[in-house]
């Protein structure tokens, strides 16, 4: 099976199964070491039988059972680099790399940054990398952290990780940014998500309480108690929950621009509260 038959068969196969034709490309990456343009550039190579078999069981369990192929390759892309990612994680969105963007052009040399509810640590580590700030990055979850440590130690950034709840664990340590993408999903619109979504993502980095704003009540609730605020903060949000998040981010700031930012989709995606 050359690598063209072998896409061509995987496509069609995804297709009947109603599953995104473009997993076969990312798959065949993966267990081929040739991505990009170099896939197609050696499409008349044969797989090795190794190559092959490892190929066509990921297609069939992807297509078959809906598993993402993030967890079956066990690494997501994200800003231009691979993460570690397991069933204890979010797998890293698109939506999420704008996040980083904006961050990436607020901070400063020796910009302190907190990365609250860190997950895999996509943005922690990113920003330890792309930009010259000390980051701080707590999660609740201790399987989380530990794929996360991971992610830093084989990617060579210096990121500093607390267990805790929200901002808890930094309470005495001074902050200048702070950003987080935290679960904003209501616990009522867990049946409309997509399967490969509400099966195998963990339900603590999806769901709150409150229509999906309990974390935005409670980091809010926490920075109004802080005596040393934040000069910026970034949350991602849920497309519906844009005014709901500005006012409590104005109501928590007072003093501070608070201001609602579109997705390259034109929905609405991050809040950010400046001084």
């Amino acid at each position: 099976m050359t690598i063209r038959e072998a896409l061509q068969w995987a496509s069609s196969f995804l297709q009947e199964h109603g599953r995104e034709s473009r997993v076969a490309v990312l798959l065949l990456e993966h267990y081929t070491g040739l991505e990009g343009s170099g896939l197609f550039l050696e499409d008349d190579r044969k797989l090795s039988l190794e190559e092959k078999e490892s190929f066509i069981k990921a297609v069939r369990t992807h297509a078959e059972t809906g598993e993402p192929y993030q967890h079956i390759t066990g690494r997501a892309p994200f800003y231009g680099r691979y993460f570690r990612v397991t069933p204890d994680v979010l797998i890293p969105r698109q939506e999420t790399e704008e996040l980083m963007d904006l961050i990436r052009k607020n901070t400063g040399h020796g910009d302190r940054i907190a990365d609250i509810g860190t997950g895999s640590g996509v943005l922690a580590v990113t920003l330890a990398l792309e930009t010259e700030a000390d980051v701080l990055a707590t999660d609740i979850s201790k399987e989380a952290l530990g794929i996360a440590r991971e992610n830093a130690a084989s990617l060579g950034a210096d990121v500093r990780f607390y267990e805790g709840s929200f901002l808890e664990p930094l309470e005495k340590e001074h902050i200048d940014i702070l950003v987080s993408n935290p679960p904003y999903i209501a616990w009522e619109e867990k049946e409309e998500l997509d399967e490969t979504v509400k099966k195998y993502d963990p339900a603590l980095a999806l769901f709150a309480e409150n229509d999906g704003l309990l974390a935005y009540e409670t980091l809010c609730k926490e920075l109004k108690a802080r005596n040393d605020t934040p000069r910026f903060v970034a949350f991602e949000i849920g497309h519906t929950q844009g005014g709901a998040v500005r006012r409590m981010l104005q109501d928590a700031l007072p003093t501070y621009t608070v201001e609602v930012i579109k997705d390259l989709n034109g929905r609405d995606r991050i809040v950010t509260a400046r001084v």
